[in-house]
């Protein structure tokens, strides 16, 4: 198997940019200095890519998954977010032993 030139550059360009992205994001990040707003969005940034990330993946598999991440976000609301994993993962897997 080979690997020419430009296949090579292309993930090296990318891998590069994914790089950059990431260190001049903390480097830039560093030297701001936020308040109120601010602060409270770049806060809530983790857990927004969190949820981009599952909701799709919850909502294309089926109603015991639909059904759990309801329940999982009913505990993580009110209980700590120990309880919340460990709620989620057994209503899920009762959801899916109950609905099939």
């Amino acid at each position: 198997m080979t690997l020419d030139w430009l296949t090579f550059a292309a993930i090296a360009g990318m891998a590069a940019a994914t790089y950059l992205t990431r260190v001049l994001g903390f480097w830039m990040v560093a030297r701001l200095a936020l308040k109120g707003r601010g602060a409270a969005a770049l806060e809530a940034v983790p857990g927004s890519v969190l949820i981009a990330v599952i909701a799709p993946t919850v909502l294309l598999q089926g109603p015991a998954e639909v059904l759990a991440a309801v329940i999982t976000l009913g505990l993580a609301w009110r209980m700590p977010i120990l309880v919340a994993v460990i709620g989620g993962v057994a209503s899920v897997v009762a959801l899916r032993w109950l609905l099939a």
